[in-house]
């Protein structure tokens, strides 16, 4: 029998007295055993623990230096028992109170060699977690300070050649678009306004915002709209045509939607891509590949890096080639539409950056209703 049954009392198990021979074991043993075998007792899940049970209390009679060991603690047990009888209560009491103390004292030393291993293990953890946020900042501090050396590198590059372009703003290419409702009843919706603006260059039909106001006395009624387009090349042609009717544009006007000409026109300009204040055209300064940052957050990037000088004109469904010359050229017949292309899907960067256009658009929309109504009034 295992040290965990070493309290069960094999006499008892098989029935019989301590003075039992071993034919009364075996005879026991076979008569229990019969009664709790497993095979006879199928539905009972204890079976098979009694059988055991039966089986080591057997062999642990039957071998006899086991057994002399066996009797010898019952009988240490039963002169125990019977010197605790003859104590007094008194006595009694206080040796039950002396082994009740010293379980408490080893409970009591396990316990604090448990809360000490583990405050160990928490001080490591602490330690280990301070090391990996110390190292982490370390590394972020690193990443930052390169970070700024290189934007300060090219600061400074920019600042010696003044070939690096302005960031392209939130709002720089979407135009304001003013009209009377009566001369154009036809731009009343979204959808004819951008086929009237399609022309010069692809848009953002899904972010065209129209404000319809009630006309003044005596004033006709006039309709605002801000148009996005994907490219600031439209939005400059759009502008530059602005109130000529060989462009379609006629008793309309176009203007840049935050009332002021963009940072990158005027660099564009300075850089001698455009030809001069208003010019209609660029094509005579025309660069190799239009940079990343002139492209509105969410339009599809060019791929063509063919030189401007020999490259042939773009055909109307497909993305510009570079910047200045996706200016039309107005002194010519106005262009045909061209025909839509599909949209490109949007990541997570491009989506936030157009909702942060969209609501700019409803923010400078608001500030023209309210300083319409105020002109009204």
């Amino acid at each position: 029998m295992s040290s965990t049954d070493e309290d069960v009392n094999p006499y008892e198990l098989l029935g019989i007295s301590i003075e039992a021979t071993e034919q009364e074991i075996k005879t026991a043993y076979r008569q229990r055993s019969l009664k709790v075998h497993p095979d006879r007792n199928r539905g009972n899940p204890d079976a098979s623990r009694k059988f055991h049970e039966l089986h080591q209390a057997q062999e642990l009679l039957l071998d006899p230096l086991r057994r002399m060991a066996l009797d010898a603690k019952f009988r240490l047990k039963e002169a125990r028992k019977a010197r605790y009888a003859t104590f007094d209560a008194k006595r009694k009491t206080m040796v039950e109170d002396l082994e009740e103390r010293e379980r408490t004292l080893k409970k009591a030393r396990v316990e604090k060699e448990s809360e000490k291993k583990a405050r160990w293990q928490e001080n490591e953890r602490i330690m280990e977690e301070g090391r990996r946020l110390r190292e982490d900042r370390e590394r972020e501090l690193q990443r930052k300070e390169r970070e700024r050396e290189e934007l300060s590198k090219k600061a400074q590059h920019a600042a010696t050649t003044g070939l690096e372009p302005p960031e392209l703003g939130l709002l720089d290419t979407t135009v304001r678009v003013k009209f009377t409702l009566s001369a154009h009843p036809t731009l009343a919706e979204a959808s004819s306004l951008g086929a009237l603006l399609t022309p010069f260059g692809p848009l953002d039909d899904t972010s065209i915002v129209l404000s319809l106001k009630p006309a003044p006395p005596k004033k006709p009624k006039r309709v605002t709209a801000l148009v996005p387009f994907k490219q600031i090349g439209g939005a400059f042609a759009a502008v530059c045509a602005s109130g000529r009717a060989d462009s379609g544009l006629g008793d309309i006007e176009v203007a840049w939607a935050e009332g002021k000409e963009p940072e990158l026109i005027g660099w564009l300009k300075k850089m001698g891509q455009l030809g001069g204040e208003g010019a209609a055209t660029g094509k005579a300064n025309l660069v190799n590949q239009e940079p990343a940052s002139l492209r509105s957050p969410g339009a599809t990037e060019s791929k063509s890096s063919i030189p401007a000088s020999t490259a042939p004109p773009p055909a109307s469904d497909t993305a510009f080639s570079s910047f200045p010359s996706t200016f039309p050229d107005l002194s010519a017949a106005p262009p045909q539409p061209s025909a839509p292309t599909g949209v490109p899907g949007l990541d997570y960067e491009s989506l936030t950056l157009m909702r942060m256009r969209q609501a700019e658009r409803a923010r400078i929309e608001r500030e023209i209703r309210e300083r319409e109504a105020q002109e009204a009034e």
